[in-house]
């Protein structure tokens, strides 16, 4: 039998680790720090006047970089050089301390986790370290991570150290969760939110790394991972380790969509076209075959509601095409999309999209139920908005006095009628009488006038009580006595005749009846006529044509045809729309 010989390592021959990338291409000075322009030009400001700041606080969300901004700063508080020790930004020379703080060793750099050191013995042990000077740099400087998780008595403990510290200690704290830190630190320390990283910046990041990496990628591959990175360094850098190692050393966008069980964006936007134009077996089939080639159901919703909000941008803001992390089929159909469809379909498409993900998150069956939620919005998509349902409504109750809203629409050249066409529908009046307007403000004549004197005055309690708690008994001007409805409180008498005095500049008596005084107050008298019009309204051949048309549907407003539109109607003229008619 031949003998086998097997190459080992050995400590003589060590194999070096693979190092990730976020760990190898982690800054080490404010030159190579990605997408915190702002934070890096107010320091070098500090830096600059010297005004360097004893506290500061980091915040943002995962993987932006700030324990790496920490570390810089440490860095550049401590930078000494042959010339000795002098503060600065400029970190492209390595100065003395440099490898020490970056490589996390150096003595008078501390770093601790607040959340595995919550407790006041953590910060007592801090305290102690700061009364004693540097052992080497400039600074001691106090690196505290996630410090929002500190407990209060902790916190407590650290409020008189970081309020006046010794000269050479400098205090640096990180936290994704800023609103947990009491004011009091704040209060004591300078603040830097660092950003979510742009599209386009990470995108041309990512691009340079790969390239020094040797590994070739695709631009829609890189995309789909700025996409999923969110704006955060690291989760880009991570998934980029995840797909060079999915690929093979190559990256390419069906490798990333496998790894990310993502929809394929083109297949997403033909999906959307569907649904667009209510091809419900169409996109129940190419919905099944996303799902057959590894998309999960919520994400196929999700990235339809991604869709529809980017064709709502594009329709709003037409620049927005232009993003450079978009595929072109997301970049040219989106614009086509713009342009056909209107803000009322792509609003009503996010809304059932959005609340279709809660039905899938809480479905057995999540296809099932991405199913579902794809046939409500094909049915959903062609529905006539508001104001054409009621003017083809309108049309079907001209021709036919029946109440069925499948009555025939008269035929009238395929349009839709005008509000001047369907008026005779519309003519009754479903409101109760409008309130009077007072004379004269400054002179109230009746108890109507004095109401709306109080409304306009914007006297909100005041307006309250004459219309709930008080019934007129008499009125003349300088003079009125009223009777209160039981329960109410008899202090807004004197606040009525002050207020009248001052709004009328003469002396008003205002005295409390003792007789009962049947009839309702004019609160109960406006409900009771509005309960009569709604009532009114709902036995109306149109009304009930909606209603059954809609199951669920309310009655929310009733309104009144106005004098203008009566006159005209009358003379058969068309009526402008009223622009607060299409919301």
């Amino acid at each position: 039998m031949p003998s086998q010989r097997y190459a080992m390592a050995t400590p003589e021959t060590p194999q070096t680790p693979y190092k990730v990338l976020a760990r190898k291409y982690r800054p080490s000075s404010f030159e190579s720090l990605v997408g915190q322009d702002a934070m890096v030009r107010t320091l070098g400001n500090a830096f600059a006047s010297g005004r360097i700041h004893h506290a500061f606080i980091l915040t943002g969300v995962r993987g932006v970089g700030k324990t790496t901004t920490a570390r810089i700063l440490a860095r550049a508080f401590n930078y000494a050089d042959e010339s000795g020790a002098h503060p600065t930004l400029d970190l492209s020379k390595p100065g003395l301390h440099c490898a020490e703080i970056i490589a996390g060793t150096h003595v008078d750099v501390m770093e601790m986790d607040a959340a595995s050191n919550t407790g006041i013995d953590s910060i007592r042990e801090i305290n102690a370290m700061t009364r004693t000077p540097p052992m080497s740099a400039p600074y001691k400087v106090f690196i505290i991570d996630e410090v929002h998780m500190l407990s209060t008595s902790a916190f407590n403990g650290l409020l008189k150290t970081l309020e006046e510290p010794p000269p050479y200690v400098k205090f640096i704290f990180a936290t994704t969760e800023i609103r947990k830190v009491p004011v009091t630190i704040l209060s004591r320390c300078q603040r830097f939110d660092l950003r979510r990283i742009a599209p386009e910046v990470m995108a041309d990041y990512l691009g340079g790394l790969l390239e020094k990496e040797q590994v070739s990628v695709e631009p829609e591959a890189l995309a789909m991972i700025v996409r999923a990175g969110e704006g955060s360094v690291r989760d880009c850098l991570s998934l980029t380790d995840q797909a060079i190692a999915h690929g093979n050393g190559a990256i390419t966008a069906q490798a990333v969509r496998d790894m990310l069980g993502l929809a394929d964006r083109a297949r997403v936007v033909d999906l959307f076209e569907k649904l667009m134009g209510g091809d419900i077996a169409a996109a129940l089939d190419e919905a099944r075959g996303l799902y057959d080639s590894g998309a999960d159901p919520a994400t196929i919703v999700t990235d339809l509601a991604e869709f529809t909000h980017l064709v709502t941008r594009i329709k709003i803001v037409p620049a927005a095409a232009n993003d450079p992390v978009l595929t072109p089929d997301e970049r040219t159909r989106g614009a086509e999309f713009a342009q056909k469809l209107g803000l009322r379909i792509l609003t009503r498409t996010w809304q059932i999209l959005s609340r279709g993900l809660a039905e899938i998150a809480q479905s057995a069956n999540g296809l099932q139920a991405a199913e579902m939620v794809l046939i409500r919005l094909a049915y959903a998509a062609d529905l006539p908005s508001p104001d054409e349902l009621i003017e083809k409504l309108g049309a079907q109750g001209s021709d036919a006095p029946s109440s069925s809203p499948t009555a025939s629409p008269p035929s009238n050249g395929g349009g839709y009628q005008t509000r001047a066409q369907a008026a005779p529908l519309a003519s009754r009046q479903y409101a109760p009488a409008p309130q009077p307007q007072p004379a004269a403000l400054a002179n109230p004549r009746t108890y109507a006038e004095l109401v709306a004197l109080a409304g306009e005055k914007r006297d909100v309690m005041l307006k309250h009580a004459l219309e709930a708690d008080m019934k007129p008994v008499t009125f003349e001007v300088g003079r009125i006595e009223v009777a209160m409805v039981p329960g109410a409180n008899n202090a807004i008498v004197p606040v009525l005749q002050a207020r009248l005095k001052e709004w009328t500049g003469k002396p008003w008596f205002v005295t409390i009846s003792n007789r009962e005084i049947d009839g309702p107050t004019l609160r109960q008298a406006r409900e009771a006529q509005e309960d009569d019009a709604r009532s009114e309204a709902l036995r109306d051949p149109l009304v009930k044509a909606v209603m059954e048309t809609f199951p669920g549907a309310r009655l929310v407003n009733i309104r009144t045809r106005s004098h203008h539109e009566d006159e005209a109607d009358a003379h058969g003229q068309d009526i402008p729309l009223d622009p607060e008619d299409d919301q």
